[in-house]
């Protein structure tokens, strides 16, 4: 029996031909607002970049007024909610994996932040760019996320967002190297 009856299958075609963003679209639908980070995504170059540079400043913001538990408590609800946001935005924006969603790279690197500070600005910055690194290249667990979970519906807004926890995940064992070391 499927749990979602109602949810397309992972081959199902979009409704519409691709769209590309515009703040218009972003402001359309609470869904569009966060799967493209608040218009991080709409960025013309690198939005991917664009958008983790700002769930790198949200999460400096955030860790002075949460606490650890409070932040862990609102990546968990985030990344619910960004699954069903990426649906939502690659279903009308006629794409299966769109760019400018970004709200997987948010999600997958405030988990980053979270497990590893504290941390000095070199540190972050280390992240940053390892982060950014496997979420590019997309080998191994990235790549087989990407392939797996690629389409519409409920699988291809969870691919969205799988594929960038396995980068964060293969930056977290790199760091992890790093310290042990």
């Amino acid at each position: 029996m499927n749990p979602f009856p109602n949810a397309a299958p992972a081959s199902a075609e979009p409704p519409s031909p691709p769209r590309r963003p515009t703040a218009r679209f972003m402001l359309s639908h609470p869904a569009h607002l966060l799967a493209l980070g608040f218009g991080a995504g709409l960025s013309p170059v690198a939005p991917g970049t664009a958008g983790t540079l700002w769930a790198w400043l949200a999460y400096v913001v955030m860790a002075s007024w949460l606490t650890e538990m409070q932040i862990g408590w609102l990546i968990g609800t985030a990344t619910l909610v960004g699954w069903w946001a990426s649906t939502v935005t690659a279903k009308n924006m006629g794409v299966a994996d769109p760019g400018s969603i970004v709200w997987d790279e948010v999600v997958a690197f405030w988990l980053i932040l979270w497990l590893t500070m504290p941390m000095g600005l070199w540190g972050q910055l280390a992240a940053f760019v390892l982060f950014r690194f496997f979420d590019a290249v997309k080998f191994g667990p990235m790549a087989w996320a990407d392939r797996t979970f690629k389409g519409f519906g409920w699988r291809g807004g969870f691919g969205i967002m799988v594929d960038d926890l396995a980068a964060a995940f293969c930056t977290l064992l790199v760091i992890a190297g790093w310290r042990f070391w």
